[in-house]
């Protein structure tokens, strides 16, 4: 194993085609999971098996064991995605379909952008981004109708706050992931942020007196294998490959998986869980979907146009580096 050598083209095409296609499907999973499990407390669970897993298989290959700082930052990076971003996706699926959710959740590029401008050392939107936030926001609105009642056609107005509140922490805790001055090796890192998120998870699920009410014995078949998929393919493989992605990619190429992720999820409800698929879903689908990859393709062009005053930067780069 040589971290310091780039990832081949084979290893990246793969690792985002696994997080395109295996977290558009795991929208789908949470909502079979759920139906039999409390929220927090079936998330806690889906992270305490397989934080545990990773960790002693990456610890037999040889990996070290995370410094006392490392172990600190992780911990706050799995709050934010996993307590922040996954807690509150299975707690707005309670009320929101998954291919909607999956839809609202596409708006994160938008969250990415605003932070990493705000964060030091950040670049300024360009007006074309700008745009894009505003398109997407067009979208969103558009989708939730919060001008309609439920019965009409809008969505729960609090299942739609947690889903944007859960894009706020993901993208927070993806960019703060970056910042790291001595990152762990991924896969490390990953076992240590599932671990720290399935406690916080734990404690969100106790203060809400899920634990209380959750009953092994009442579990369908149907949430079970929902939930064994989510702890195997959603977590062990999918979020492992998002943790590996973030170190070797940039966050607006990272981001893109929002292009594909809410077609595989309202294609997957649709067509699994009888999910209504209206003129205002497709709509809201195409607006969102060009506001993201209007925003990112204008994420990627700033170091381009930067290139020439890279001279007298060079000692600040090689100390980011």
């Amino acid at each position: 194993m040589q971290p310091t050598l780039p990832p081949s083209r084979t290893a990246l095409i793969t690792a985002f085609a696994a997080i395109y296609l295996i977290w558009g499907s795991t929208y789908l999973g949470i909502r079979y999971a759920i139906e039999t499990m409390p929220p927090f407390a079936m998330t806690a669970l889906r992270f305490l098996v397989a934080g545990p897993i990773l960790l002693a298989w990456v610890k037999w290959q040889g990996a070290p064991w995370p410094t006392a700082a490392q172990w600190g930052r992780n911990a706050v990076v799995g709050v934010f995605l996993l307590v922040g971003g996954n807690g509150l996706v299975a707690w707005a699926e309670q009320s929101i379909p998954s291919g909607l959710t999956a839809l609202i959740i596409g708006i994160s590029p938008l969250f990415m952008v605003l932070i990493e401008w705000s964060w030091p050392g950040g670049k300024r939107p360009t007006l074309l981004t700008v745009a894009g936030l505003l398109l997407g926001f067009v979208g969103v609105a558009w989708l939730v109708a919060p001008w309609e009642s439920v019965t009409g056609g809008g969505l729960p107005l609090g299942g739609v706050i947690a889903i944007l509140g859960s894009c706020l922490c993901w993208s927070f805790g993806s960019i703060f992931s970056r910042q790291s001055p001595q990152p762990a090796p991924p896969l490390v890192s990953s076992s240590v942020q599932m671990l720290s998120g399935g406690i916080g998870l734990s404690l969100v699920a106790l203060w809400r007196g899920e634990w209380a009410e959750f009953d092994p014995a009442r579990v369908s078949a149907h949430s079970a294998w929902a939930f064994v998929y989510l702890v195997v393919v959603g977590s062990l493989v999918a979020f492992s490959t998002f943790v590996w992605l973030l170190k070797h990619s940039t966050p607006a190429r990272v981001s893109t998986y929002a292009y594909v992720n809410p077609v595989v999820a309202v294609i997957l409800g649709w067509w699994l869980a009888d999910e209504p698929v209206s003129g205002r879903t497709i709509a809201a689908a195409v607006l969102i979907v060009a506001a993201v990859v209007l925003i990112t393709t204008q994420k990627a062009a700033p170091p381009a146009a930067k290139a020439a005053p890279e001279p007298v930067k060079r000692p600040r780069a090689t100390r980011e580096a």
